[in-house]
């Protein structure tokens, strides 16, 4: 495969590519993009579309990473996925975990309940809102797991918290958690993180302790500690 059919396939923010330039010549890298492609010539649809699978990194750039937030695999409805993890576009209706999420955000912080989904400020302050699967076919969850796109992601992970210091991680369930298990407090480089760890906000773990967990202040208080500007979590 030509390096301009790769280039093509991850059309990603400048900042991506030079964080991520040993990547794109691993082995999984081709046969990855020949699954999605393949997929996308099938019967059932694929989200997000093919120009919205990488908004989530070209919409917070390497260097205004600030907080990560980390989902499982994009929405498998018609309409919903747009390569934000939890998000949805305006007019969209809220899926269940991201009402739970703002359930919490209103408890927590006050906020007023939001009237759409669409987290891009969240994105464009600094929030990068990466899903561990970036590509679903519809109505069938994890249908492109373990094609590829988790090395990737763990690449992105692995960049961030290896070349950037005082990121904030907000882990929401086991498999969040069990993808950065390796992110210590300081890392060998010097590099010091926090990771913020919950049950997910699904209707079946919500109540296991996601709820009253007050992510959205715990991050704004870290933030004020290390002197940078707090995220306004409000979705208007």
């Amino acid at each position: 495969m030509e390096r301009e059919q790769i280039d093509a396939f991850f059309n990603l923010h400048a900042s991506w590519r030079t964080a991520l330039e040993n990547e794109f010549n691993k082995p999984y890298i081709e046969p990855l993009i020949r699954f999605v492609e393949e997929e996308r010539r099938g019967k059932a649809p694929v989200y997000p579309s093919r120009e919205n699978v990488f908004t989530a990194l070209n919409t917070t750039p390497f260097d205004e990473v600030r907080v990560v937030i980390l989902g499982q695999d994009p929405y498998h409805g018609p309409g919903q996925a747009h390569g934000l993890c939890f998000s949805v576009q305006k007019g969209v209706p809220f899926p269940p975990s991201l009402l739970n999420i703002f359930k919490e955000m209103r408890q927590d912080i006050g906020a007023p309940m939001p009237t759409h989904g669409f987290l891009e400020s969240w994105a464009k302050q600094g929030v990068l809102l990466l899903n561990t699967t970036l590509t679903v076919s519809e109505s069938a969850p994890l249908s492109h797991f373990g094609k590829g796109w988790e090395l990737f992601t763990d690449a992105i992970i692995h960049a961030l918290a290896e070349k950037k210091d005082n990121l904030i991680f907000v882990l929401w369930g086991k498999n969040a958690q069990d993808k950065c298990a390796f992110i210590h407090k300081k890392n060998s480089l010097g590099k010091s993180h926090t990771l913020i760890k919950a049950p997910h906000p699904s209707p079946l773990s919500a109540h296991r302790g996601f709820f009253g967990s007050r992510p959205f202040s715990t991050v704004n208080t870290i933030l004020s500690s290390q002197q940078q500007p707090l995220i306004d979590w409000r979705v208007i």
